[in-house]
């Protein structure tokens, strides 16, 4: 072994954060929505142990909702961010070197740690975010990121690891990849694990015991990878630095049916703002760009109608101004009147890194101003929020904003929010 990773991510990390600003929630069960509420997208465990599903439509578990009494939370994306942000902050103070996995879950390389006590160490990063955040997680140790993850599951499920388990011995290792479901391996997905299971491969001890070429055939090269991590051999380092997105999309369901012109610029300038901003954080610029509205395809008495119109821009920009402009061009092109609009979304593509641009002689745009400007947007949007500053036609109302009926207060990003003690 020349190297230990270590995963932690939030237990039923949506409700946790609800819970750390709504203490009166701990132990009862709950429910956060997906945009417009439709779907369910989180549960706390008392939730999950009543039988609500991931993913489930909030009206098809209405009757189990109303009936246990189930609190229900609209999706609160800036608390959400902001939670996740310190997370991954304190988690950091641990290890020069770490991954941002997802919002809820990141990993760190601890390096030759051997002469540390790993059980303590994982302990102490588990204890160190629930007294500086109030979330609780889990943490698993082990050679290899994929070894890690599965780590962690067992310390969630298991009474006896209290949250945390190392596994850098081999016995150890052995008698968690025996208990683990093939179908329950990071990387396996529900197909890959139906088709091993064909095969007689039913465990991930199992599936650490195939050889190679029935990996690499079965479950290609990146099978082949999981299957050697699963030995202990670490084939995947961490993301320090997450690789640039190869395409930006920002894409809503209205909160009411939109059907004039002007609401749905308004909604597609508020997208492209979005995308824009995240472009320009990857340090990229775009050469292509999509735009597309649709009507509710699930309503059978609605006039049906979805379109999709794409440019390509003689620069590569990341401009808001530009592409916002862009965007709109092509809205009014596919744009229809008399249909009532449930979503509309634009897409950014042909993407490339900002600094690797080759110049059009032909181009009338001043760079450098748009360079300066926008930088001033995005520290402006760093310091004091997203939307202090914004293009005209995003609008002031968006009366087509997703519905949230369930909706919360951001305690963190809204200083009307804050919560105040008495």
């Amino acid at each position: 072994m020349t190297s230990l990773f270590l995963h932690a991510d939030i237990n039923n990390c949506y409700a946790s954060i609800f819970r750390i600003f709504k203490p009166e929630l701990n132990g009862v069960p709950l429910v956060v929505l997906s945009n417009n509420d439709g779907s369910i997208i989180a549960r706390s465990q008392e939730a999950k142990d009543l039988g609500i599903q991931m993913g489930q439509p909030f009206f098809e578990a209405k009757p189990i909702i109303d009936k246990y009494q189930v609190r229900v939370y609209s999706s609160n994306y800036p608390l959400f961010h902001d939670m996740s942000t310190r997370f991954h902050r304190t988690l950091g103070t641990f290890s020069l070197h770490q991954e941002i996995y997802s919002i809820d879950e990141g990993f760190l390389d601890l390096g030759n740690f051997y002469q540390t006590n790993l059980q303590q160490y994982g302990a102490d990063i588990k204890r160190t975010v629930w007294k500086w955040l109030g979330l609780p997680i889990c943490v698993g140790i082990a050679p290899t990121k994929t070894l890690a993850k599965l780590a962690n599951r067992i310390a969630k499920k298991s009474k006896k690891a209290q949250g945390v388990l190392v596994l850098n011995q081999p016995a150890h290792i052995t008698a968690a990849l025996k208990i683990t479901d093939v179908g329950d391996v990071w990387g396996i997905g529900r197909q890959y694990a139906t088709k091993l299971r064909n095969f007689g491969v039913l465990t991930a001890w199992d599936l650490a015991n195939v050889n190679d070429a029935f990996a690499k055939k079965h479950l290609t090269i990146v099978g082949l990878r999981i299957v050697k991590e699963l030995r202990g051999e670490a084939c995947a380092d961490l993301e320090i630095e997450p690789p640039a997105k190869k395409g930006i999309c920002t894409r809503r369901s209205f909160g009411q049916p939109v059907m004039s012109l002007d609401l749905l610029q308004e909604a597609v300038a508020t997208y492209m703002t979005r995308s824009a901003f995240k472009l320009r954080k990857q340090k990229s610029r775009c050469s292509q760009l999509s735009v597309f509205v649709e009507t509710n395809p699930f309503n059978p008495n609605q006039a049906q109608y979805n379109n999709c119109k794409t440019i390509q821009l003689p620069v590569p920009t990341n401009s808001t101004l530009e592409l916002v402009s862009y965007a709109l061009t092509a809205l009014k092109a596919i744009y229809r009147e008399g249909y009532k609009y449930k979503k509309a979304g634009v897409l950014l593509d042909d993407i490339s890194p900002a600094t690797a641009m080759q110049g059009n002689i032909f181009d009338t745009i001043d760079r450098g101003k748009h360079l300066d400007l926008m930088q001033t947007l995005d520290l402006l949007s760093s310091k004091m929020g997203s939307g202090l500053v914004k293009v005209a036609k995003e609008g002031m109302e968006k009366s087509w904003k997703m519905r949230q009926d369930y909706s919360t207060p951001c305690y963190t990003t809204r200083l009307e929010d804050i919560l105040v003690v008495r």
